[in-house]
């Protein structure tokens, strides 16, 4: 017991945090891991290496069964936590921590977390059923829910969920084994929700369908928002729009990084990102995203990891109804990641020229306005606005009844098949669909 107690007080003082990210909830989700960062705090890429799990954004009823699988691969002493705010996210951290401290007096020193908890949500597991094929989970409402990796066609399974292997042709003509994978809901540096059925035959990938997202999120997207104002009329500063698309590009390129294995970089483009949403002037970040261009954009490892993986040409981005860096870049991941940090560099540099033509604007008679002289005689200076149709969102070309990132994830079928499954995950994230616009637009994709 005397070890048992050390291992937890230690485990208190720097716990792990498995984020788990729901649809609607991108701004909870960069608070904490901004959060995270500035407490030193370590992230977990997996429930086996968490302390805690912070349930990020709103509540979402059809992935319930993907959350309660979560907590239950969790190890004790652990603790399950939910902020739907980004105000909530210190406390909440806060909490958990003195939670998982005061767990020292009532661990069992068991490793796994048991089967039978009477409660659920916070800190317990959820109700569960056996079957002799496996295992059934049965959500608040009774409805008996498959294990992630289970054949939802009703094929048999193995003991414990697996699903048995079938038999079918390769593209060779050949008979290989077919086993059924789901990529999603909630994976590291995945589109929260998304859910993608693959049939491989070895580590190659024959069909690709998609699943069902939640479709609770929110209404106004967290990265398209001065898009979606500026549509219902409201003066959005083309500025601020500027600022969110660079963010949101230096978001995804953080996703793609940490997929691809280059963690440190990814740290620095989400730093720059979380500069740029606390509203850095341009000259305090132009530098860095210039760095991080000639570094990430010049990476020979990087391109030949990534290279020839999800191509796509303009021709059929634009045929596909893709807008925005996908469709521009015309090419693979390469091609992709580097557009989004052109577009960055561009977009930072357009805050540095929006501030100094709002400057020039002030212009009157040739000489700039004193500042002292009485409001009677001083012009404001007009402010350069946003306009919707001009302007692309982060994804592409704004349109609130089909969001561009419907049209991205439309494409993942198609880019999927054929290639390896190590690939399958960078070509998710050199596309990176925003899974706010998804959970706003759950009917246009649902079993694509």
């Amino acid at each position: 017991m005397g070890l048992t107690r050390l291992l937890v007080r230690a485990a208190a003082a720097r716990p792990r945090v498995l984020l788990v990210t729901t649809p609607g909830g991108t701004a909870v989700r960069l608070a904490a891991e901004k959060e995270l960062r500035c407490r030193d705090w370590p992230a977990a890429a997996t429930p086996a290496g968490a302390d805690l799990m912070l349930v990020a954004g709103p509540g979402c009823r059809e992935l319930g069964p993907a959350l309660d699988r979560l907590w239950e691969d969790t190890p004790r002493p652990r603790v399950r936590l939910r902020a739907e705010t980004a105000e909530e996210v210190a406390a909440a951290l806060d909490a958990g921590r003195a939670r998982l401290g005061a767990t020292e007096h009532t661990h069992s020193g068991t490793g796994r977390p048991a089967r039978t908890a009477p409660t659920h949500g916070q800190g317990e597991d959820s109700g569960r059923t056996r079957t002799a094929g496996g295992e059934r989970r049965a959500s608040a409402d009774g409805e008996q829910h498959m294990p992630a990796g289970g054949d939802a066609d009703g094929g048999m399974e193995m003991p414990g969920g697996l699903p048995m292997a079938e038999v079918g042709e390769d593209r060779d003509g050949l008979a290989l084994d077919r086993l059924h994978v789901p990529l999603g809901p909630f994976l590291a540096d995945w589109p929260s929700g998304l859910i993608v059925h693959l049939v491989l035959q070895g580590d190659v990938v024959q069909r690709a369908r998609l699943g069902g997202s939640c479709g609770g999120g929110t209404a106004e997207p967290f990265w398209a928002r001065p898009w979606t104002r500026a549509a219902e009329g409201e003066p959005v500063p083309l500025a601020e729009a500027a600022r969110r698309r660079a963010a949101a590009h230096l978001d995804s390129l953080g996703r793609l990084l940490a997929v691809a294995g280059w963690p440190a970089e990814a740290v620095t483009a989400r730093r720059i990102r979380d500069d740029l949403l606390d509203r850095a002037p341009a000259e305090a970040v132009l530098a860095r995203t210039l760095r991080l261009q000639r570094r990430v954009g010049r990476s020979r490892t990087l391109d030949r990891l990534t290279r020839g993986i999800g191509t796509l040409s303009t021709a059929d981005a634009r045929a596909a109804g893709v807008s925005g860096p996908a469709a521009r870049a015309g090419g693979d991941v390469p091609a992709r990641y580097r557009r989004w940090l052109a577009d960055a560099v561009d977009d930072v540099r357009r805050l540095d020229d929006v501030r100094r033509l709002d400057d020039v604007r002030r212009l009157d008679g040739g000489a700039l306005l004193d500042p002292t002289a009485p409001a009677s005689t001083a012009s404001p200076a007009p402010t350069a606005l946003l306009d919707p149709t001009a302007q692309e969102s982060p994804r592409g070309r704004w349109d609130a009844g089909r969001p561009p990132s419907v049209a991205l994830v439309g494409l993942l079928p198609r880019l999927l098949e054929g290639t390896e499954l190590a690939a399958a995950r960078l070509v998710v994230a050199g596309l990176d669909p925003d899974p706010d616009e998804l959970g706003a637009s759950k009917r246009e994709f649902a079993g694509g």
